[in-house]
C-alpha cells in the first residue's frame, strides 16, 4: 500500500492526494482501503515512516559499517540524496516538509528526522575531530546543520526535475565537507 500510495503522491502531489488516488493506484477500492487504515492520513504516516527508516535508521547502519570518519562521513553524504529524479519516497519526504505547520503530527515526524540527522552527522564529525581526520573550522553543530541543509536543498533540485545531477550534488557537498575541515574519503 505504501508504494501505492508513493506512487499515487508522485503522480498528484501529496496536496491533492485523494483516498481514492490511492486506490486506484494500489487497484483495490476504497472501502478496502478504509479497511486497513482509517484514513488518508494514516497512510501518508506509514509512508513517512517508511521516509523516516530510509533516510534514518538504513543510513545509520550504513555509516556504522565504515571504518573511518572520512569513509562514514562519504556514505552519510550519498544515502543523504535522493537517487535520481524519479526517487518517490525522497519526493514524498520533501512534500511533507510542505505539510509542516499544518499538522502536528507532521510537524512532529519532520522535526524528528531532522534531529536524527543532524545527530548522524554530529556522532561522524565528532568521531572524526577524535580520531584527528577532521580539524573543523567551525562549529560541529554548525557543520552539521549545514550538512542537513546542502542534501535538503540538493535533493529538492534532483527530485524536483533534475536541474542538479546526484553526482553534482554529492560533489558540492563534499566540497562543502573539505573546505570544512572535514574531508570525506
Amino acid at each position: 500500500m505504501i508504494d501505492a500510495a508513493l506512487a499515487a503522491a508522485a503522480e498528484h502531489g501529496l496536496r491533492n492526494l485523494s483516498l481514492t488516488d490511492v486506490a486506484n493506484q494500489a487497484g483495490v477500492t476504497r472501502g478496502a482501503l478504509l479497511y486497513y487504515y482509517e484514513d488518508l492520513e494514516a497512510i501518508l504516516v506509514e509512508a513517512h515512516a517508511a521516509g523516516m527508516a530510509r533516510v534514518g535508521a538504513e543510513r545509520a547502519e550504513l555509516v556504522a559499517q565504515q571504518q573511518l570518519p572520512p569513509q562514514k562521513l562519504a556514505v552519510a553524504i550519498d544515502a543523504g540524496l535522493p537517487n535520481g529524479p524519479d526517487d518517490a519516497l525522497m519526493r514524498i519526504l520533501y512534500e511533507f516538509d510542505v505539510l509542516a505547520g499544518k499538522s502536528e503530527l507532521h510537524d512532529k515526524l519532520v522535526q524528528q528526522l531532522y534531529q536524527e540527522q543532524l545527530e548522524l552527522y554530529r556522532a561522524i564529525l565528532a568521531e572524526g575531530v577524535a580520531s584527528g581526520d577532521f580539524l573543523p573550522t567551525g562549529s560541529i553543530d554548525d557543520i552539521a546543520m549545514n550538512f542537513v541543509a546542502l542534501e535538503d536543498a540538493y535533493g529538492l533540485h534532483i527530485v524536483g526535475g533534475g536541474s542538479i545531477s546526484v553526482a553534482d550534488a554529492k560533489r558540492a557537498i563534499e566540497l562543502y565537507a573539505t573546505q570544512a575541515g572535514c574531508p570525506s574519503a
